[in-house]
């Protein structure tokens, strides 16, 4: 069933959001540069804000000031509405705690917090950070929720695919890149736990899975494609191999895919490989160039925001930015790179 939860539990700290330039009533959707961890800020035609994941913690800081920039001097806002952990691994949520602290956070979402996670001996540390952080009042998001974010004059939703390795019911048309998916060893980790996010504007579509692993993705998208087909797909968990299974990217056919990869993390072969066999897409994106693969598979250097190290990287972001009714929408790479526009595909209904 789902669950819409009220709007009016957004009372805390903000609406600091407030402060963006929001007059253009367009929707932005920056991809920040974390090294290989994921931070994704949306900013509606409202100025309300939702950031989805924070990064790596540590590093003097890098990546929790690389969001705090993009959010305040780049989109404008003085605080953050919403902040989602897309799972429990220190690259998706480790600056947000020090996020509350430093810049303000609104309301806390994430798919529950377990007792304890296998693969993170500091997992009661950190989780105890964020806790206190969201003062032990984050909202658990289940598959088939909705986000209440505010609608202007063009509808803006935001439903739950996945949460907690459950999906949403297999409705839909049938998929016929079914057939590409073939179980693999069962996943144990949290990333197949991973929250998805289907953001809709308008006809505009945008869809964030996390981390979500080859076996919960085949299971979302088999038999049945109840997702439908999107604009913009962020490639999933960094673009690393046992993400990314065909049937279910082949299925959502993107116009665009955008890789939160970092130089020596993700942008695997294979899933490179899957990306151009997308029937509908017309341009990858990549956050870095993978130092350790050739540039064949990889998307051309206009279109990689950061080429080089981390010791050399200038964490350049990627933006996306929906017209006002949805009906388009254009990519760039940092406040200097060229603006190419597309237009916004009209979705059948699934």
């Amino acid at each position: 069933m789902m669950r819409c939860f009220p709007a009016l539990i957004v009372c805390s700290v903000l609406s600091a959001s407030a402060a963006a330039d929001s007059k253009d009533g367009k929707l932005d959707i920056y991809f920040i540069d974390v090294e290989g961890g994921a931070a994704t800020l949306l900013v509606t035609p409202s100025g309300e804000s939702m950031l989805i994941d924070s990064g790596y913690p540590d590093n003097q800081g890098r990546d929790r000031d690389r969001i705090i920039h993009v959010a305040k001097d780049v989109a404008g806002l003085s605080g953050i509405d919403h902040a989602a952990v897309s799972h429990w691994h220190r690259d998706h949520y480790g600056n947000h705690a020090a996020l509350a602290a430093e810049f303000g956070v609104g309301t806390f979402w994430d798919r529950g917090i377990p007792d304890t996670l296998q693969e993170d001996n500091s997992f009661e540390t950190r989780i105890a950070a964020y806790r206190a952080a969201s003062q032990n009042r984050s909202k658990a998001l289940q598959a088939g929720d909705r986000v209440p974010l505010t609608s202007g004059k063009t509808k803006l939703t935001v439903k739950v695919l996945t949460s907690g390795r459950k999906v949403v019911p297999n409705d839909g048309p049938k998929n016929p890149y079914a057939s590409r998916h073939k179980q693999i060893d069962v996943d144990k980790s949290d990333n197949a736990a991973s929250l998805s996010l289907l953001f809709q504007f308008g006809d505009f579509r945008f869809l964030c899975c996390g981390d979500l692993t080859w076996n919960i993705e085949g299971k979302l998208v088999t038999p049945n494609n109840p997702i439908g087909t999107v604009d913009i797909f962020m490639v999933t968990h960094h673009g690393l191999p046992m993400s990314n299974n065909p049937a279910l990217v082949l299925a959502v056919d993107p116009s665009v895919t955008i890789m939160c990869n970092g130089p020596t993390k993700g942008g695997a072969e294979s899933t490179l490989k899957t990306l151009h066999e997308i029937k509908s897409l017309q341009d990858m994106y990549q956050l870095h160039r993978n130092i350790k693969l050739g540039a064949s598979l990889q998307a051309p250097a206009e279109f990689i925001a950061n080429p080089g190290t981390t010791a050399t990287c200038e964490g350049q972001w990627v933006k996306t930015s929906v017209a006002a009714d949805g009906g388009s929408y254009t990519v760039q790479i940092g406040p200097a790179g060229r603006n190419r526009s597309y237009t916004t595909r009209k979705h059948p209904v699934p």
